[in-house]
């Protein structure tokens, strides 16, 4: 689940620095900036906590989550 979580946070950064956004900014949307460092590094978070990402970005859960499943697949010889 680590590579899940960390290609989540990498893809939740791209997100903001598209919109031109801080970390900082991000707490106009109800983060606190070290929670958001938190999310970019990959920690898991809630369904509560993607939720609200979601409603920051204007985006689906969908949106935000596609294609992500793949690095929940085990690696060859494990």
């Amino acid at each position: 689940y680590a590579r899940f979580f960390r290609a989540l946070g990498h893809r939740i950064r791209s997100y903001r620095t598209e919109r031109q956004l801080s970390q900082e900014d991000m707490i106009s949307y109800g983060f606190s900036v070290r929670h958001w460092q938190m999310i970019e590094a990959g920690r898991p978070v809630t369904v509560f906590t993607l939720l609200r990402i979601c409603e920051a970005f204007n985006l689906t859960l969908e949106q935000l989550c596609a294609g992500l499943s793949q690095h929940l697949r085990k690696r060859r010889g494990e």
